[in-house]
């Protein structure tokens, strides 16, 4: 081929010199095209990650039936990296209306998985029923088996609903620290229910927040998130309302993008010297290593992950990502930032972490003579408890202590009146 296209010896040079300014710009061209082709996908990857969306349903219940031996319900789902993994989950379906608890898997068959239904909360699980596989198991703390109260937090953009889960025993010794917990992205409250009932046992009162663009707290006018540039506002403010109903000392729990508003909290908080520890499950740690992995996995040129991280964080970004300013990623990178972590800090992580890669905390935990790692195998993206709660459980049970120290006996909650 190269012989038919390349100038025999005598030939015109101009008509080969042509040739080859042709093919020039035709490759400028398709560079041209490639680059724009990458621009769009990433203009669509920064509005993605900025914009709250509903899960879409695709998991459809195939089968139900009774074990003949134990007479209890099981369920069979398509098999998918998520539905075969071991520990209990829940199927939201009805288009998020019905809640099934989910346990153990009884068989695996082809390309189906049956497993033990647990219980179901709300709606009729019903054959072709279409939903989605979460790790959030309880609606509310009573399924938990949790005793809570209904309060309002006044956040910067008005009163956002929150659970108050108080300890399992009033401890004297412990009455003035609690917990306040914050989700994830494209999650609510209910995610924080698994951190909740650890909580309760080391006689830690907690805070579940909603905050601003989550579906239950009140939304910004641009309807977007600030992956935890803007959301601490109202962290800082459950810090606050924890202060005002007896707390001293307060320890933030976070899920997920949880984790990143989290750690902005502990940068920014005025009430930065009542922070007593941070305890993180999957947590963002940097917002330009996710969305390198998440190109990755999709296949898509590392480039499209930096011009997206590029969009969002650009001051004409906003015209592409809907946000309304654009977003500091330096400012949410800890991996660049570790020396400005102030707080003792615990990360459960899972190598197996489809959304969040793992690297990052344990980057995080080799830089930062503050923070500690626990990692899980198996675990898809926040669900370490899912996966081994007793595990989980047993390892907050163990660190948070030492970083409560001798605690300073607050006023007794008075409840929220």
């Amino acid at each position: 081929m190269a012989s038919e296209t390349s100038p025999r010896p005598g030939t015109d040079a101009r008509a080969w010199r042509h040739g080859a300014l042709v093919g020039a710009a035709a490759s400028v061209g398709a560079a041209s095209a490639t680059f724009a082709l990458s621009g769009g996908v990433a203009a669509l990857v920064a509005r993605h990650v900025v914009t709250p969306s509903t899960r879409p349903g695709n998991v459809t219940v195939l089968k139900l039936e009774k074990d003949p031996n134990s007479g209890q319900d099981l369920v069979t789902l398509p098999a998918t990296p998520d539905t075969r993994v071991a520990g209990t989950y829940a199927l939201r379906f009805d288009e998020g209306r019905g809640l099934a608890r989910i346990g153990f898997v009884v068989r695996q068959t082809g390309g189906t998985v049956t497993r033990l239904v647990e219980r179901v909360y709300s709606g009729e699980l019903s054959v072709g029923a279409r939903g989605w596989w979460t790790g959030t198991v309880y609606a509310r703390p009573s399924d938990a088996g949790l005793p809570y109260e209904d309060v309002q937090i006044p956040t910067p953009l008005g009163a956002a609903p929150a659970w108050f889960v108080p300890a399992e025993v009033d401890d004297a010794a412990r009455a003035g620290t609690w917990a306040v917990m914050v989700h994830g992205r494209g999650a609510q409250r209910a995610e924080c229910i698994r951190g909740a009932r650890v909580a309760r046992r080391l006689g830690l009162h907690s805070l579940l927040l909603s905050y601003r663009n989550d579906g239950e707290a009140p939304a910004t006018p641009d309807h977007r998130y600030g992956l935890g540039f803007t959301e601490w506002e109202d962290v800082q403010a459950g810090i606050r309302y924890a202060l005002e109903h007896g707390a001293m000392d307060v320890v933030l729990f976070g899920w997920s993008m949880g984790g990143a508003i989290v750690l902005r909290t502990a940068e920014l908080t005025e009430h930065r010297d009542r922070l007593r520890a941070l305890v993180l499950t999957g947590p963002v740690v940097d917002w330009y290593e996710l969305l390198a992995h998440q190109t990755k996995v999709h296949r898509v040129p590392r480039r499209v992950g930096r011009m997206a991280a590029d969009m969002i964080s650009h001051r004409l970004g906003p015209r592409i990502t809907g946000l309304a300013a654009p977003l500091d990623l330096h400012a949410l990178d800890w991996l660049s930032r570790w020396e400005d972590i102030a707080t003792p800090t615990l990360i459960l992580h899972s190598t197996d972490d489809e959304v969040v890669p793992v690297a990052g905390s344990v980057k995080l935990a080799d830089r930062s003579s503050l923070v500690d790692f626990v990692g899980f195998t198996g675990a898809r993206h926040t669900k370490e408890w899912n996966i081994d709660r007793k595990r989980y459980e047993r390892a907050i049970e163990k660190w948070l202590p030492q970083h409560l120290g001798s605690q300073r006996s607050g006023p007794q909650y008075p409840g929220p009146q």
